[in-house]
């Protein structure tokens, strides 16, 4: 598939094409939303005069909590158009339903196939999804739908069970994974416990999701480098969420997502919700374009990022997405130093010794961040406590409460069956 002619135009013709779309944007939902209807009506907003991006921010942000306390109120259609509903997962507050129509669900094949594409996914591939399809999902909908209209082939394998995706690997010989890139570190301590040679297995690369692979420069991250040390296989970083319908995906060339002009206008926002100065980091902003069941007008994700601008090597020209550095929701406040998971994480994932792992944060009596952090280890010992929180406390200047706990322990909340990822930090914050 070829790249989309947009996202190798000019910047400026980038702009251009994105404020026609962002009229027609707004001129449906002011026709069909009855939550926007009532928005643009009590603050006098006449949308005619929102021309450009930067006029935007003659709009109020819709939240997350918008979206759950009015969530019918978003639905542009009626709901006998409305052929799946999806749900996001809930992680961060009560679920929010999506109708998905007929047209939007060829949206999403064309941003999940444009997307494959972009990390070098052609036609005749088979891949492998390791992640659910069922529970209302929109991520696995969408692959399934991508690689169909990519004219690839898949292999629907569903999450975990090293066992089972081997068995189908070394039957069915997939060239790429789409999976949570953590697991692959299961796939390969299961391939050398069982005598698997994994660099002749046919994988060429996967697509990961739900956990960085880069640090903000780019560079590849420890999880990244444990992979790609024993496993000679390409990663892929990927970044959407349902109330996105759209992807960020990375090239060869492993510099940041790309910005698909066609389907999304992002912009990212500052405390005071007006966009930061060039290369700095905020809270991604997104307007969904083409979008014919529940559009949005300025989500703020809740997800921290910085965007780059400069062209990139593989000849498109539209905006980057860096890492994400953490959402807002999960920043953390401990003894005078702002923290987020993902550098915790990635501490963690230093120490070889360390299996599992989950990060607790509560509030305690005096109404201050507090952190646990249970870790699983082979051999716990007193001396390897003491090396992590030396560890913490250099780079990350706080050292938080360390426990040992069992792997079972930590796997019976991580996996539990009901989530449709990986639990790894818990907010027991009010």
């Amino acid at each position: 598939m070829d790249i989309p002619y947009i996202e190798t135009a000019s910047q400026q013709e980038i702009k251009a094409f994105q404020e026609q779309k962002l009229a027609e944007a707004l001129q449906y939902v002011a026709q069909n939303s009855a939550y926007y209807k009532r928005l643009f009506t009590n603050q006098g907003i006449d949308i005619t005069e929102i021309k450009t991006i930067e006029d935007l921010q003659k709009i109020p942000v819709t939240t997350k909590e918008q979206l759950q306390e009015f969530n019918d109120d978003f639905l542009c259609v009626p709901k006998s158009v409305i052929v799946d509903y999806a749900t996001t997962s809930g992680t961060s507050g009560k679920p929010v339903t999506f109708g998905i129509t007929d047209k939007d669900l060829d949206r999403l094949a064309y941003n999940e196939a444009i997307s494959f594409a972009c990390s070098g996914i052609k036609e005749g591939d088979v891949i492998q999804l390791m992640t659910t399809i069922d529970r209302r999902f929109m991520a696995g909908l969408a692959y399934f739908l991508g690689i169909r209209k990519l004219k690839a082939g898949i292999i629907r394998v569903g999450a975990g069970v090293p066992e089972l995706q081997w068995d189908s690997i070394l039957k069915y010989r997939p060239s790429y994974l789409i999976t949570v890139p953590s697991f692959l570190l299961k796939l390969i301590e299961y391939a050398e416990n069982h005598g698997i040679d994994y660099n002749n297995s046919g994988i060429k690369g996967a697509v990961c999701i739900g956990e960085p692979l880069r640090n903000q420069d780019f560079t590849p991250n420890i999880l990244s480098k444990k992979i790609t040390s024993k496993w000679d296989i390409k990663l892929f970083s990927t970044y959407a969420s349902t109330e996105m319908s759209t992807a960020f995906a990375e090239c060869e060339h492993s510099v940041g997502g790309h910005h698909h002009p066609e389907l999304i206008i992002a912009e990212v926002l500052d405390e005071n919700d007006v966009p930061v100065t060039n290369g700095n980091s905020g809270e991604l902003t997104v307007t969904t374009l083409g979008i014919e069941g529940m559009p949005l007008v300025r989500f703020k994700t809740g997800d921290i990022v910085q965007l780059h601008s400069e062209s990139c090597k593989c000849g498109r020209n539209s905006m980057r997405i860096g890492p994400v550095i953490g959402r807002k929701q999960q920043m953390i406040k401990y003894k005078g130093t702002t923290l987020y998971p993902p550098a915790m994480t990635d501490l963690l994932q230093t120490f070889g010794d360390i299996q599992s792992h989950l990060i607790e944060i509560s509030t305690n009596s005096l109404g201050t961040d507090e952190i646990l952090i249970k870790v699983a280890v082979a051999n716990p010992t007193d001396d390897l406590l003491t090396e992590i929180k030396d560890h913490f406390r250099a780079k990350l200047r706080v050292t938080p409460k360390i426990v040992f706990v069992t792997l079972p322990e930590i796997n019976a909340i991580m996996f539990n069956p009901m989530s449709r990822k990986p639990v790894n930090f818990i907010d027991n914050r009010a």
